[in-house]
C-alpha cells in the first residue's frame, strides 16, 4: 500500500450563516494509501459528510488542493468533474439511491452505459458483479422486492460497474439492522481484497470504525 488514491492538503470549506462564516471543514490534511479502509468519525455536524463530498467532487471546497489517483480536482469543470466522477470513484449512501423501476442488474448497469469510453459489457459486468455479492438469485428483483441490505449490496455492485480505484460511503450501515449492516462491511471489505479498492467509510457507529484499517477524526471541521 505505498500509492495515494486520496491526497488532501489544508482543505477548507466555509458556509456563510447569516453575518457569520463557518468552517465546516477547516484546514484538514491527509493522505490515503491504495488498498486502505479508512473511516472519517465524528459527532454530528462535524463536517464528515462536508469532506466526503469534496473528496468526490460533489462540492467544490474554498481552499486547499485535493488529488484523486494523483489527479488534482479542485480546480476542474464540472464536466471534468462528471468523467472523473464516473471512471475514479464510486458512491454509496445510506438510502441506496437506486432506481425503482429498474431491477438489480439494470441499475448496476447504469454507470457502464453513462461511460465516456465503456470497458465492460453491461449486462455481463452487472452479472459477475452481483453474483460475487452473493446476489445472482435476484437479478431481475427490483429495489421494493430487496431488503435493505440487498438493496444495499446492489449499491455497492453499482459504485464498483466501472472498476474504480476509490470508493466513498456515506453511513452505509445507518440505515440497517446490525445484522445486514456485518454483511454490508463484509462487502466492503470484499472490494477491497477481490479489487484492491480503496475504501472511505463516514459513519458514527465505533462498531464500524473498528473494522476499518484506521479512523480519521473530525470535531468542528478539524482533524484531531
Amino acid at each position: 500500500m505505498d500509492k495515494p488514491i486520496i491526497e488532501v492538503r489544508n482543505l477548507v470549506k466555509q458556509f456563510s450563516l447569516g453575518s457569520q462564516v463557518v468552517n465546516a471543514v477547516d484546514d484538514v490534511s491527509f493522505t490515503i494509501q491504495a488498498g486502505e479502509i479508512v473511516s472519517i468519525v465524528g459527532p454530528s455536524g462535524s463536517g464528515k459528510s462536508t469532506l466526503l463530498g469534496l473528496i468526490g467532487g460533489l462540492d467544490t471546497a474554498t481552499a486547499g488542493t485535493i488529488a484523486i489517483d494523483g489527479i488534482e480536482i479542485s480546480q476542474m469543470k464540472e464536466k471534468e468533474l462528471t468523467r472523473i466522477r464516473n471512471e475514479k470513484i464510486g458512491f454509496v449512501f445510506q438510502f441506496f439511491n437506486l432506481i425503482p423501476t429498474l431491477t438489480a442488474l439494470e441499475n448496476v448497469a447504469l454507470p457502464i452505459q453513462f461511460a465516456r469510453t465503456p470497458q465492460f459489457n453491461p449486462t455481463q459486468r452487472s452479472q459477475e458483479l452481483l453474483t460475487r455479492l452473493e446476489l445472482d438469485d435476484r437479478l431481475y428483483h427490483r429495489p421494493q422486492q430487496l431488503s435493505g441490505g440487498q438493496q444495499q449490496r446492489v449499491a455497492i455492485a453499482r459504485a464498483l460497474a466501472n472498476n474504480p480505484p476509490l470508493l466513498l460511503t456515506d453511513e452505509p450501515t445507518g440505515n440497517l439492522n446490525t445484522e445486514a449492516g456485518e454483511l454490508v462491511m463484509s462487502t466492503l471489505r470484499r472490494a477491497r481484497d477481490d479489487f484492491g479498492t480503496t475504501v472511505v467509510i463516514v459513519t458514527h457507529d465505533p462498531d464500524i470504525a473498528a473494522q476499518t484499517d484506521r479512523s480519521l477524526h473530525l470535531v468542528d471541521g478539524r482533524l484531531v
